[in-house]
């Protein structure tokens, strides 16, 4: 009973190391802009 327990928590543990991993490194939500980026309206893109 302990080590399905044990394998519970390990399976957990990895799981949301993982899910966090793949959000920061490799899951890049896009940036909507509203404004374009034209001309001199200090946006700091130029």
């Amino acid at each position: 009973m302990n080590t399905i327990i044990q394998n519970i928590l390990v399976f957990s543990a990895v799981s949301i190391a993982l899910v966090f991993l793949v959000r920061k490194f490799v899951w890049k939500p896009k940036k909507a802009s509203a404004k374009s980026c034209g001309g001199d309206d200090g946006c700091g893109c130029h």
